[in-house]
């Protein structure tokens, strides 16, 4: 039997790096997934080579710029990380992503209350309220790092995650206060400037 651990970051390199440290640790890529907001076209950008698994060859041509090459290189040496690519997800606006939930979550019809982020990550067996949390969160300009693990290693495992990861309780309480109720996939994507508001609010600086 498996279960799901689930984990948001503020920045993408935090992320990234707890993807390294299930990889390390066992975890198979096809079993990972990682969603991160890119409504400041970080990962998009014409200038310079985005290298963020390190193998020395640009995440763009590797993971296919349009999407479709989601789940591509995930048995390779570079790991789940060679696999991104730039995609929507309804309610989340642009997103690189790589793996299982990411692909699950693209193929949601738009808009579908219960599609989307929202029912992939159900559909695995996280709770209708963290999932509206976790969806939130990469609204807001987080990343979000999901695997698909024994029961037996969950702890383990979900130690790994813990490092540098947002408490979602205290988030959610504190977007809770300025009004926020559940997540809405119908809702437009916030813009740059709203994403960096957040960011400076909660003292997260940039994914970069």
């Amino acid at each position: 039997m498996t279960t799901t651990i689930s984990r948001l970051y503020d920045n993408y390199s935090d992320a990234q790096q707890a993807v390294t440290r299930l990889e390390s640790a066992g975890v198979p890529h096809s079993e990972i997934s990682i969603v991160a907001n890119n409504s400041d076209n970080w990962y998009g950008s014409s200038s310079g080579k985005v290298d963020r698994d390190r193998d020395g060859t640009d995440d763009r041509a590797e993971g296919a710029g349009t999407g479709a090459g989601i789940g591509a290189g995930l048995g390779g040496a570079a790991g789940l990380l060679a696999g991104l690519g730039l995609l929507a997800i309804p309610g989340l606006g642009p997103v690189v992503a790589a793996g299982w939930l990411a692909a699950t979550a693209a193929g949601a019809a738009a808009g579908a209350a219960t599609g989307g982020i929202i029912g992939a990550l159900t559909e695995t067996g996280v709770s209708k309220e963290d999932a509206s949390r976790y969806a939130e969160g990469v609204r807001r300009g987080g990343t979000l790092v999901t695997a698909r693990v024994p029961d037996q290693d969950r702890a383990r495992l979900d130690a790994l995650l813990h490092e540098r990861s947002v408490n979602l309780q205290e988030r959610s309480a504190a977007w809770q206060k300025s009004g926020w109720t559940d997540f809405d996939a119908a809702s437009p994507p916030l813009s740059p400037e709203d994403i960096g508001r957040e960011r400076e609010l909660y003292g997260t600086g940039s994914r970069r």
